[in-house]
Parts: structure tokens; C-alpha cells; sequence
């Protein structure tokens, strides 16, 4: 069989069990390992000879595996996931949440406005999305329904507040994608913030119209704190802003590494815990237990694209893609229209993490051919996922805070309202496709 013919198969075999709801290690592991199989059992000059195929297979699943995990970067992912855990457990995300709607004024919208910069703040110290949504969901929602705010707004509210979980550093994601695609990580940390905070400040001004257009969607909040209970809220608070500039912080002035960044963070995230009394026993033993799980799933998808990876690599795909891109003389624009739309379509039904590492191998030789910053793409390619995970009809947030809020909001009342949000994201990305500075500003002014 053609190996490129044989590649696209394999890509496309991918997408359909990614389709049919097959867990993301198992329908990418199984894409390669059929897909390495056929290759050296039916080569280009015809025939099937299953026998030659067995001895390079079993030696291509005893090497590539181990190959990737040797990669010292990685460490960095189960760091992060364990410090975000940690943080959850010992309650610093539900002190964040209270402090800044303490401090916000009392005006229609305040609660809202509060969900989405908590979001804004749980984001930076967990890093994946669906966690965020589904934490804030849990804690915001119930409070603004409480108040008589509308079931629409909400519920949409924290499903995007929820979608900064995957740019705003250290996101998970951005972690995975330097690693595959051999970008520095701190370059894509620093690139990730600005859009990051643009993204939250358009999130309040669409709460703001909503609420100047429907003042009955968000009544004024009837509470009105002292200034030694703001005080207390915010000094109940200084943990997570220890973790986030001790994050940030020490990555953008070089001294630490990410991985180092990650390590240091999660001692600090304990002892925060422990001197602040929050973090307990079970407490502490549960958010290892989920760490471990999260971490699991998370290298078993990572293994199996890179199998997926080391197939495309062996067949030529990309080669043949690049070729026939430069014989067809598509623009720029053609091709950026291109990638933008495969990433909002994958978006909108699959696993970010799996739509990253399914796609790189096609589309960043694609950039790299056209001489674009690839830390720049990152980003991008991040706010694309993030846009996919609230458009209808599968936004996987949305069904994360429905997961959440149960009867109490209707689903379509949650797609109703994410549509506004969604309106602010395609101008953040319009921005970032129109300047690229905007995301490279930080980076290039690190390195």
C-alpha cells in the first residue's frame, strides 16, 4: 500500500473513533499501532506478509513509549496538575472567588463579574478547563441563582470563565504543545498571559451589556461589606497570590525553570496548606489521589499521540501535505481560513488534549513553511479549542456546567447565553490573528 495513502487512513481512522466516542488513548494508540502494523505488513510493492511485521512493531512499542517519557519537560505536567489539586483542596479557590466579590461594588452584575475573574484566578493555579468549569460551576452558580440573577447568564457565565483554564498559564495544554512541538514552555507561558487577561476583561464587558441591556437578569447585590470583612477576605486570599507570582514570577525574571517552577510550587501549595490549616489529612491524600488519575489519563493520550506521531513521520504525510499546499499556491489566508476552521469544528466534540496532538503533525509544518512564530500559533490554536469548548451544539463546557447545576438551568438556556461570550472570544482571536505582538510581547521582551 502507498505509505502516504496508508498515513492519511491511519489519520482518518483517528478521527472516527475520536467521533464515535472511543477514549482518546485507545482511539489514537489504536490508529498507530494498526497503522505501524500495516505498514511493514503490506509494503508499496504489493502483498501482505503479517509475519514481517510483527518483530519492527513489538520493537516500535518497546522504544517510542519509553523515548517520550524520558523526557525530562514532562515532569512539569504532573506538577501542575497536583499543585491545582492541592490548591482546590485546601479552599484557596473558593477564598479568591469571595475576596474579589467582596472588593467588586455592589452593582448589577458584580456576582457575575466575579465568577469570571475567579475563573480568571482558578485558571492560573490548575491549568485545564473542564477542572475550572467544573470547580467554579460548583461554587458561583448556586450563589448567583440565590440572588435572583438569570438562569442564562449564570450558567454561560462560568462555562466560558471556564475556557481561560486553557490559556492562561500554566495551562496544561500550552505544556503539551511545547513539548511536542519543541517550544520553549516559559515562551509560551509569557505569550499566553496577555490574551489571557484580554479574554477576562472582555468576559466583564459582555456581563456589563448583558446587564445594561436586561437589568433584571442581574439585580444589585444587597450586600454591602465592611472594610475589616474586605480585609479579611482579601488576607484569606494571599496563598493564591503567592502561587500565581511565585509561578509567574519566577519564570519571567529566570529564576526557575517551568519544571522547576512546577516543583517549587507544589512544596509551596502544601505548606500554604498546612500553615493556614486548610489542607487536612484526607484532604491532602484525596488530591493525590486525583492527581494520579488525572496524570494517568493524561500520559496514556500523550504515549499514544506520539505513537500516532512517529506513524505520520514514517509514512510521509506531512511531507505530501507541504508539497501539495506549495503545488496548489494557496495564500496565507487560505490556509490560516483552513486551520481555523479544522480547529473550531474538532473543538466543538473532542478532547482538547487529543485534537492538539492529533493535529500538530499537519498543521505546524504547515506554519513553520510560511515562516510564522510557532509560539505565536500556540496561542491561537489555544483560543481556538478554547471557543470550540462553549460552541454549540457539543460545547464540552457547556455540558460540564449542566453536569454541575442539574435541573436547575436548562441546557439550552446555557447555549443561549455562551453565544455573547462567544462574540468577545472572535474578537480576542482577531486580534491575535491581526497582531501577533500581542501574544509575542512578553516573550520577545524575556528573551
Amino acid at each position: 500500500m502507498d505509505p502516504v495513502l496508508l498515513g492519511a487512513l491511519g489519520m482518518s481512522a483517528a478521527l472516527v473513533l475520536l467521533f464515535l466516542r472511543v477514549p482518546v488513548a485507545f482511539a489514537l494508540g489504536a490508529a498507530a499501532v494498526g497503522g505501524i502494523f500495516l505498514y511493514f505488513a503490506m509494503p508499496a510493492s504489493g502483498g501482505f506478509f503479517p509475519e514481517r511485521a510483527m518483530r519492527p512493531l513489538f520493537a516500535f512499542l518497546a522504544s517510542d513509549p519509553y523515548s517520550f517519557l524520558h523526557a525530562y519537560p514532562l515532569v512539569m505536567a504532573p506538577l501542575f496538575i497536583a499543585m491545582g489539586h492541592i490548591a482546590h483542596r485546601a479552599g484557596f479557590t473558593t477564598d479568591l472567588f469571595y475576596a474579589i466579590r467582596l472588593w467588586l461594588p455592589a452593582v448589577p452584575g458584580n456576582l457575575a463579574m466575579a465568577s469570571v475573574m475567579g475563573c480568571g484566578g482558578f485558571s492560573a493555579i490548575t491549568g485545564t478547563s473542564v477542572a475550572c468549569a467544573a470547580a467554579m460551576g460548583r461554587i458561583a452558580v448556586p450563589e448567583m441563582l440565590k440572588f435572583g440573577y438569570s438562569k442564562s447568564l449564570a450558567a454561560s457565565c462560568v462555562a466560558a470563565g471556564g475556557t481561560l483554564g486553557s490559556l492562561i498559564p500554566p495551562s496544561l495544554l500550552l505544556v503539551l504543545y511545547g513539548i511536542f512541538t519543541e517550544q520553549s514552555v516559559s515562551k509560551l507561558f509569557l505569550a499566553g498571559l496577555l490574551p489571557g487577561v484580554a479574554t477576562v476583561i472582555a468576559y466583564l464587558g459582555v456581563v456589563w451589556i448583558w446587564v445594561r441591556l436586561h437589568p433584571e437578569a442581574a439585580p444589585a447585590d444587597p450586600f454591602r461589606p465592611s472594610t475589616a470583612e474586605r480585609m479579611a477576605a482579601l488576607r484569606r486570599a494571599w496563598p493564591f497570590f503567592i502561587l500565581f507570582f511565585l509561578i509567574i514570577g519566577g519564570i519571567y525574571f529566570g529564576i526557575f525553570t517551568p519544571t522547576e517552577a512546577a516543583a517549587v510550587a507544589v512544596v509551596v501549595a502544601v505548606l500554604l496548606g498546612v500553615l493556614t490549616r486548610r489542607l487536612t489529612w484526607a484532604g491532602f491524600i484525596d488530591a493525590l489521589r486525583e492527581s494520579a488519575y488525572q496524570t494517568a489519563v493524561v500520559f496514556a493520550i500523550a504515549i499514544a499521540a506520539k505513537m500516532l506521531l512517529s506513524f505520520v513521520a514514517l509514512t510521509g504525510v506531512t511531507a505530501a501535505l507541504l508539497n501539495w499546499v506549495e503545488a496548489a499556491d494557496l495564500s496565507v489566508f487560505v490556509i490560516m481560513a483552513a486551520i481555523v476552521l479544522l480547529y473550531i469544528v474538532l473543538g466543538t466534540f473532542l478532547d482538547p488534549i487529543g485534537i492538539i496532538l492529533l493535529t500538530i503533525p499537519l498543521t505546524v509544518p504547515l506554519i513553520e513553511s510560511m515562516d510564522m512564530s510557532l509560539i505565536w500559533f500556540g496561542i491561537v490554536v489555544i483560543k481556538l479549542l478554547e471557543i470550540g469548548l462553549i460552541t454549540p451544539p457539543i460545547g464540552l463546557n457547556v455540558f460540564v456546567i449542566k453536569s454541575v447545576v442539574g435541573k436547575a438551568v436548562p441546557l439550552e438556556a446555557i447555549f443561549k447565553g455562551v453565544l455573547a461570550f462567544l462574540a468577545a472570544d472572535v474578537v480576542i482571536l482577531w486580534l491575535l490573528l491581526q497582531f501577533p505582538g500581542f501574544a509575542l510581547i512578553l516573550p520577545d521582551a524575556m528573551f
